[in-house]
């Protein structure tokens, strides 16, 4: 089931971009933001501010694309 494959993807690596999640399971970003909603609603997730950026500070990534996602829950 891909909710729990994005579960353990977001585990590992803990501060995930949108676009990196979505090229990970070759999914649309709208259709992973259903899902990754339900891990927001859960209180397991939280999308972080759109100032976050990337770290390489280039400018050239879209911004509507510089969504960030964080696993806040360390319980299962």
């Amino acid at each position: 089931m891909v909710l729990s494959e994005i579960k353990v993807y977001l585990r590992k690596n803990r501060r995930v971009m949108l676009a990196d999640i979505a090229t990970h399971f070759d999914l649309e970003p709208d259709a992973l933001r259903g899902m990754l909603q339900k891990w927001v609603s859960k209180g397991k997730v939280r999308k972080l501010a759109a100032d976050t950026g990337c770290s390489t500070g280039c400018c050239k990534c879209d911004p509507a694309t510089l969504e960030f996602y964080e696993w806040i829950d360390s319980g299962r």
